[in-house]
């Protein structure tokens, strides 16, 4: 077994990928590929434009019952950017009761229209591929950091009883506006629950979900622009 597939933790129930939703994943991958990836292309062609360095980013995840993977994404930082900003900041989520907000909109290490590729989810297109090998699907909790996993509590844990997932309950159920024990509780019932109905309702409410994370990059956009000293105010829209 290769070092990026060696299981950190191993969880105690084996619970492999069920079959209708190794359909469902395929189904509708097949489907999308001709609009998904010309889109790909167009984005990593962007990233190379406005940033030096590769399009793709790996990261190490934490998968299905505590196997690790390499985690693919379109690289929307600069390179060799500081991880530890990050690290202290999802510490002090997990100890708090604050909603799981990111640090996108205040973070300087991102590229130029890093954020917008973030807001619109597209920087997770290339995760496609770890769904075509069978480490994540299309819908499930979110693939953690080992560092991450390293914190959690066995009833934590519980939640990599489910394949990951590109979008998952928690991400149409607020996602930025929830604390770290809410996610976490949206994550188990979903471990519990799922089903090819739930997936299929959870695929539909991305599209609204999505579109309200743009709306609100867009609003705080406006009052960040007309509270800048100096310049008089903007109305927003």
């Amino acid at each position: 077994m290769s070092e990026d597939r060696q299981v950190l933790q191993p969880l105690a129930i084996q619970n492999p990928l069920p079959l209708w939703k190794r359909v469902l994943d395929l189904t509708c991958i097949v489907l999308a590929l001709p609009v998904l990836m010309p889109v790909g292309l167009l984005i990593a062609i962007y990233i190379k434009l406005v940033s030096p360095g590769p399009a793709f980013f790996r990261q190490k995840r934490v998968g299905t019952m505590g196997k690790g993977f390499m985690c693919l994404k379109f690289r929307t930082m600069k390179i060799n950017a500081d991880t530890s900003v990050h690290h202290a900041h999802l510490k002090h989520l997990m100890t708090s009761n604050h909603p799981t907000k990111k640090l996108d909109h205040s973070d300087d290490r991102l590229i130029f229209g890093g954020l917008v590729l973030r807001a619109l989810g597209v920087d997770e297109l290339p995760q496609l591929i770890n769904i075509l090998r069978g480490e994540m699907s299309l819908v499930g909790p979110r693939p953690c950091i080992p560092y991450e996993f390293e914190l959690y509590s066995a009833r934590h844990k519980r939640r990599c009883e489910a394949p990951p997932g590109l979008t998952g309950l928690w991400q149409v159920s607020g996602k930025n506006k929830t604390t770290f024990e809410e996610q976490i509780n949206l994550d188990l019932y979903y471990v519990e629950h799922k089903s090819l109905w739930l997936d299929l309702k959870i695929m539909v409410l991305t599209i609204p979900a999505i579109l309200a994370l743009v709306w609100e990059m867009k609003m705080r956009k406006g009052k960040t622009a007309s509270s800048a000293p100096g310049e008089p105010s903007k109305k927003l829209p």
